[in-house]
């Protein structure tokens, strides 16, 4: 590790115009909206350094920063479509060593895991220019973290140029295994779930599967942890079937012919969209 501590800001994007879920980061979660019952998550996190929430120019976005301003979080307005960009400029505004990326929709995200992760940069920090739990995934999808240089994101940011690498921020840096140094954190149960546990929100049906495992847990514990969830889901079946249709569904689906290292057996599409010819 480096013997300077590192300055690590972690970004957190967070917009209303969701195609599948409208406004689903303000959708109503145990007296909070879903972002601000994930930030406390985040920020439950020993090594996240310091948390910012990127969103959009867009006047509907207006809710999220007013939120953040609520939470204490600071809150960053850029490219509404350019996530790359959105996050260069959060990390030259804090003058970040190493950037997080942590998506929105990620509500039951556990903080251990996001210390495992940024705590594997850290650690072998300079050995590697992005390490993230992704690459390939093993946790339950929705844990998702990403750890990457200041160098690495700024070389994504000047050379990126397809729109999808723009869009998702660092495929340009993970598909690129002979460019850059990655590193992977695999879960340590040696189980492999992320095809088969789906807790991230983007449709109707994610939203009822998270609001059940917060009305469950949250009450007990704010701060349960992925074994909690797993232990509710094996006891109460109904509730693991509420988004069972859309489990192993991911971005990746749309863009498998321009991305390298990504397999079909890493992604697939819904059910009706597999029938169409």
């Amino acid at each position: 590790m480096s013997d300077h501590p590192l300055n690590v800001v972690t970004v957190v994007q967070a917009r209303m115009a969701s195609s599948r879920l409208s406004s689903k980061v303000m959708l109503p979660l145990l007296g909070q909206p879903v972002l601000a019952r994930m930030l406390e998550r985040v920020c439950a996190a020993n090594t996240v350094g310091t948390v910012v929430v990127a969103t959009t120019t867009d006047a509907r976005d207006d809710v999220i920063e007013w939120l953040c301003i609520e939470q204490g979080i600071p809150c960053f307005r850029g490219h509404p479509t350019d996530l790359l960009d959105r996050h260069v400029q959060v990390a030259l505004w804090l003058d970040a060593d190493v950037v997080v990326k942590i998506p929105s929709d990620c509500p039951l995200i556990d903080p251990a895991v996001i210390d495992r992760v940024i705590g594997a940069y850290l650690t072998n920090e300079p050995r590697y220019d992005y390490v993230s739990n992704l690459h390939p995934a093993s946790y339950p999808d929705g844990n998702d973290v990403e750890v990457m240089s200041i160098d690495a994101l700024l070389t994504a940011w000047r050379e990126a140029e397809q729109s999808f690498e723009r869009e998702h921020t660092t495929p340009f840096i993970w598909d690129r295994p002979e460019r850059f140094r990655i590193g992977n954190v695999a879960w340590e149960t040696g189980r492999d779930l992320s095809m088969t546990h789906r807790w991230v929100l983007d449709y109707a049906q994610d939203y009822e599967f998270v609001f059940r495992v917060y009305e469950a847990l949250y009450p007990r514990d704010p701060f349960f942890g992925l074994h909690d969830v797993l232990e509710l889901v094996a006891r109460e079946s109904e509730i693991m079937a509420l988004n069972v249709a859309y489990t192993g569904v991911n971005w990746y689906r749309d863009h498998l012919h321009e991305l390298r290292t990504i397999s079909a057996d890493q992604t697939r599409v819904q059910p009706w969209m597999a029938d169409r010819s």
